[in-house]
């Protein structure tokens, strides 16, 4: 969809649950910096390509590519793959003993090996860049729901990830918690970070994005900027579950 390299790569990628094939011969391209946001009815594969993509679920067949790096193939290292792809889920699994600092620091310090005193740093940096500077000593439990997303959401850009993958980020938040999860992706996205986005918000996915992208029955039926889809969908299928929203 423009002239910036593709930084994730899926071709042909098919994955089965038993016998339920739900991602289907999948083709598709996310430019370096690009916000490519996936839509579609519940059940229609999005969830499961952002899990393939960061090696939770297993493809059967094709190729998903990092940076022309297969990510997919059996000698890839998974470790290093999560510390380029960062995800946040849906549910926040903070670590409810550690502060928001502490949840923020664990995994460079952990995994990386970056000093305890260094990693800390940054943790502070991060969690005053989704704008809790002033939380870092509070525990999971002293935080609303949207205050602990946005320290999920640190906690993945500690790890200095090429990529942040976002799975519905805010469909368990009250209404007036979403805007300003939203928000924290809204400024790492004029920040330039590659993102895809699984979301219902469509407000968010039509200001946001640079492709739309939608799936129905594991298939990727439709992609386009947000003002062509929106405006003039190029399926029926895109029109239909447009219908259904507006």
């Amino acid at each position: 969809m423009s002239d910036r390299p593709h930084l994730l790569e899926f071709e042909r990628v098919n994955k089965y649950f038993g016998e339920t094939h739900v991602l289907k011969d999948i083709d598709l391209e996310v430019d370096e910096r690009e916000v490519a946001v996936v839509i579609g009815p519940s059940g229609s594969g999005k969830s499961t390509l952002l899990r393939c993509t960061n090696r939770l679920e297993e493809i059967q067949s094709g190729e998903i590519r990092l940076d022309g790096t297969p990510i997919t193939a059996p000698d890839a290292d998974v470790d290093r793959l999560r510390q380029r792809i960062g995800m946040v889920f849906q549910s926040f699994n903070l670590f409810p003993h550690k502060t928001a600092l502490g949840n923020v620091s664990l995994a460079p310090i952990e995994v990386k090996g970056i000093p305890e005193s260094k990693a800390r740093e940054r943790a502070r940096t991060l969690l005053e860049r989704v704008g809790l500077g002033d939380q870092t000593d509070s525990y999971p439990s002293e935080l609303s729901g949207g205050q602990q997303q946005r320290v999920a959401i640190a906690r993945a850009l500690a790890m200095d990830p090429e990529v942040m993958l976002f799975d519905e980020v805010t469909s368990a938040l009250d209404p007036e918690l979403v805007g300003e999860v939203l928000e924290v992706m809204h400024d790492l996205a004029d920040e330039g970070m590659t993102m895809m986005v699984v979301t219902h918000e469509m407000g968010f996915a039509r200001e946001v994005a640079d492709t739309i992208t939608l799936m129905a029955d594991g298939e990727l039926v439709e992609r386009t900027p947000p003002e062509q889809f929106f405006d003039q969908p190029t399926t029926d299928r895109g029109q239909q579950f447009l219908s259904k929203l507006l």
